[in-house]
């Protein structure tokens, strides 16, 4: 009779430590309650909203910007944003007098060095001259879209064995069309 074989872990497999798994906080590493804690306060901040987020939200409510969305007091990482659009990548800061300038530096930095660009608005610019502010974001927005853009492009040249093609609209995803009917 032949001996009965097993299977057996790798010894050296073993030995090896896993990476750590990410929960909460869409990989930005922070704990539960930290996050908990931001989310609340961010609620905090939709419900006793300044003036001046307040007319900047009305006009961005009412503005069709299509897919380039912003959210108001957003948590990006552990920073609570005043407006962040995450298709862009782009973050508005609104400068309230009486702020910690140095605090919102060190969160801009942060931001930045994950690539959200952080756009800086006084609050009084918003609430005496809104269309200032909005022609401003305007041309931030294009030159971010135009940035984001050109880092595509580089990335496509750079990796010309990637290939990407998005079904139209109208198109069944590929997986279904080779997948036999079920039967119940």
């Amino acid at each position: 009779m032949t001996p009965r074989k097993t299977l057996a872990l790798n010894p050296e497999a073993a030995t090896a430590e896993a990476p750590a798994l990410k929960k909460k906080g869409r990989g930005w590493e922070i704990s539960d309650k930290r996050l908990d804690a931001l989310h609340e306060q961010a609620r905090e901040l939709r419900r006793h909203s300044s003036e001046a987020h307040k007319a900047l939200a009305a006009k961005f409510t009412a503005a069709d910007l299509g897919r380039y969305t912003f959210k108001r007091h957003a948590v990006v990482g552990s920073a609570i944003v005043d407006f962040n659009c995450h298709n862009l990548g782009l973050a508005l800061a609104i400068d309230e007098e009486g702020q910690n300038d140095t605090l919102a530096k060190r969160r801009d930095k942060s931001l930045e060095s994950v690539g959200i660009k952080v756009m800086r608005i006084a609050a009084s610019d918003i609430l005496t001259d809104i269309d200032a502010v909005l022609k401003q974001l305007t041309q931030v927005m294009r030159d971010r879209i135009e940035e984001r853009k050109a880092a595509a492009r580089a990335h496509k040249a750079a990796n010309p064995k990637q290939t990407y093609s998005r079904p139209k609209s109208g198109d069944k995803p590929q997986g279904d069309a080779k997948r036999p009917p079920r039967k119940y």
